[in-house]
């Protein structure tokens, strides 16, 4: 299966690199694994990890305070956001019509 992000998530993701990077030299790269080690997790069994909303799931990071919000559609991912976990619930709600 594929995968991409909506331009936000993109942004949210290389913000959050860059936050830690700066915080520790290393901690940013050290995020980046493990966002690429959830993708993959959920690449495996998409349907696993739980609903939030009608067509949008969520798996958490194992190691940062993360989730990874995602859609499936005609057999491609598309990452919704790159989610603090300290966030407002919702933010990224208005994704869903805006285009990929």
């Amino acid at each position: 299966m594929r995968f991409s992000f909506h331009p936000e998530a993109l942004t949210e993701y290389r913000d959050a690199v860059h936050f830690y990077e700066e915080h520790r030299r290393g901690l940013g790269k050290a995020f980046v694994v493990e966002v690429e080690a959830t993708i993959q997790r959920i690449l495996e069994s998409p349907e696993r990890w739980r609903r939030i909303s009608q067509n949008v799931r969520s798996c958490r990071t194992r190691t940062f305070p993360y989730a990874i919000l995602y859609s499936i559609d005609e057999g491609a991912m598309l990452v919704m956001a790159v989610m603090h976990l300290r966030r407002k619930p919702g933010y990224w709600e208005d994704r869903r019509q805006s285009p990929k």
